[in-house]
């Protein structure tokens, strides 16, 4: 069975795509190289460059490639610069989403597993969330992955696909030295770039209310997310019974600052971060139950928050040459 990976050229798309091969999975590349590097793709593996908002384009992947299943990953994922670019983050992860549904009804490829986020969720002020915990995103980029959602669910009960949307948590960390995070917005990313410029890190929001008075997050090992991908695949390859939705999260929240202090003893950067204001759509707490992804996809956290901050500090090494 050949599996599409949209975005299969980014950060969180060339794990997958690599867990992917890894198990033996046949893959075909769909990108458009916005923020993707073509080599992040393994050897070997076919890339069809272009925008999912061509439809055509996206029909004519999916019947070359006998395509019998997606993992749709392509989208504007950046919640706080959605604020300000609503139309765009709307573009490109809901008339992307549509147009990508339109093409697999005209070839009748009825499986896909979505990229969605925590962002659906909004602030969850205590315990753990649950999968049935209510949408109140914050954000465009968070109302857009609800929409995705919706999206799906109707076309489930309008053309009988088989999906389920992948919620993930603050995902950071590197599989390989030759797959850093190139955003320049996530987290780590923005230390590291400020710890090169010889610049203390910034934290946005020092005000929230939480014990350190610093966002709360659930971080998670890019390479145990790309697994769970696999996972959700072959369980629908197998015609197993599978949720609509799953949670990928540790259980544990992290406060910015702690972070920030991990990262200095693991990097040996003595730093002391800067208060910065709140960045727009950014929710003050919000940490996973992954009990479910766990019972039907294995999911487990392999990873310490150590090993996430040594890996991705070391492929941010590599940035210089790509």
């Amino acid at each position: 069975m050949t599996w599409l990976v949209t975005g299969g050229a980014g950060y969180i798309g060339s794990h997958v795509v690599k867990s992917l091969v890894k198990s033996g999975e046949s893959v075909v590349v769909f990108d458009d190289f916005s923020t993707g590097v073509r080599s992040f793709v393994p050897e070997g593996v076919p890339v069809v460059e272009g925008t999912l908002l061509d439809t055509a384009l996206v029909e004519v992947a999916l019947r070359d490639h006998a395509v019998k299943g997606v993992i749709h990953i392509a989208g504007f994922k950046f919640a706080g610069i959605s604020v300000e670019k609503p139309l765009h983050t709307y573009e490109q992860n809901v008339v992307a989403m549509m147009s990508l549904l339109e093409a697999m009804k005209r070839t009748e490829v009825r499986n896909i597993v979505f990229s969605s986020s925590s962002s659906v969720y909004g602030n969850a002020a205590s315990g753990l969330v649950e999968e049935d915990h209510p949408f109140n995103p914050t954000s465009p980029y968070g109302e857009s992955k609800v929409i995705g959602e919706w999206l799906l669910r109707n076309q489930g009960v309008a053309e009988g696909i088989t999906h389920t949307s992948l919620r993930y948590f603050n995902v950071v960390g590197s599989a390989s030295p030759s797959l850093p995070d190139v955003s320049p917005y996530n987290l780590f990313s923005m230390v590291f770039a400020g710890l090169e410029r010889g610049e203390a890190p910034v934290i946005f929001g020092h005000d929230y209310d939480t014990p350190d008075g610093t966002c709360i997050r659930d971080y998670i090992h890019v390479a145990d997310l790309a697994d769970a991908h696999v996972a959700a695949a072959r369980r629908m390859s197998a015609s197993e019974a599978i949720e609509l939705a799953y949670n990928l999260g540790s259980g544990n929240g992290t406060s910015v600052a702690d972070m920030m202090s991990t990262i200095s003893s693991v990097t040996g950067n003595d730093f002391t971060p800067t208060r910065g204001a709140r960045r727009a759509g950014d929710p003050a707490r919000v940490v996973a139950s992954g009990d479910r992804a766990t019972r039907d996809l294995g999911w487990a956290m392999t990873h310490s928050l150590n090993d996430m901050i040594a890996s991705a500090w070391e492929a941010r090494k590599t940035l210089a040459v790509l």
